[in-house]
């Protein structure tokens, strides 16, 4: 394992790597022997020094929950990350390409909370009990660690690899729709490039958010209601580039478009 030391001093890279929109080389080229622990440990500490500067924690994101993103990350193992006030941004916006290091874009759901959640055995009942709505988003994923050769410890560490999101304006309750058939046709500069279902986020969108509260169980932290939790995606990761138009299809729940700039 990481010493504190190592811990602190690859958080600040990181926390440089964000402002300068760099892409460093992997914490496990450099740190062979860091764990999954080390990861979240380094997470933590960027977390804790964002929040210290002004930034306020709006939700959750998790990751790697679908055989398409497990697929085209080579990682099989789910993960997560946090989400500041300043990266949520409405359908119809413009979006700087600067404030990345490596703009892609996943189609997923997101869930605001309206009661606390709290594992252990949390199960999918318990996490659509604890569900106010549901609404569409699309991820955008900023990587600061070099893509190729990376594992479920570089992206932790890297905060899921997590740098932003758009929301629709459409909200379904639980009850209200089967989310489990909400579709996502992705489109940019008006062709398709990505289809799926939110069945494929672990059979059921909600159920990465009953297995992030369990993950939270053994630290004494739930999640807390008015939290945003972003459910993982359903379609592989699309690149893009200044001057792409996105569009998204979710069927009944409404379309997201939005513009890099």
């Amino acid at each position: 394992m990481l010493s504190p030391q190592q811990i602190a001093e690859i958080a600040e890279d990181l926390a440089a790597a964000d402002r300068a929109h760099k892409v460093l080389p992997r914490i496990t080229a450099r740190y062979p022997e860091a764990t999954i622990e080390d990861a979240y440990a380094i997470q933590g500490v960027w977390r804790d020094r964002m929040a210290a500067a002004g930034r306020t924690l709006v939700g959750r994101k998790i990751g790697l929950t679908s055989k398409a993103m497990q697929r085209a990350t080579g990682i099989t193992e789910p993960d997560y990350g946090v989400m500041f006030d300043d990266t949520v941004y409405p359908t119809g916006s413009d979006i700087p390409v600067d404030r990345f290091s490596t703009a892609r874009v996943e189609v997923e759901l997101a869930f605001v909370l309206k009661t606390p959640l709290a594992g252990p055995g949390c199960t999918l009942d318990d996490a659509l009990a604890a569900i106010d709505y549901a609404v569409p988003a699309l991820e955008i994923l900023d990587s600061h660690l070099e893509l190729e050769g990376r594992t479920i410890v570089d992206t932790i560490s890297d905060n899921a690899a997590y740098g932003a999101m758009v929301l629709g304006d459409v909200h379904r309750r639980p009850d209200e729709i089967d989310l489990r058939w909400v579709p996502g046709v992705l489109s940019r500069n008006g062709e398709i490039e990505e289809t799926g279902v939110a069945a494929g986020v672990l059979g059921h969108p909600a159920t990465g958010v009953a297995w992030l509260a369990d993950k939270f169980a053994p630290h004494g932290a739930r999640l807390e209601a008015g939290e945003i939790i972003l459910a993982g995606s359903f379609t592989r990761p699309l690149w893009v580039q200044r001057g792409d138009e996105v569009r998204c299809d979710f069927g009944e729940m409404g379309v997201i478009e939005c513009r890099f700039v």
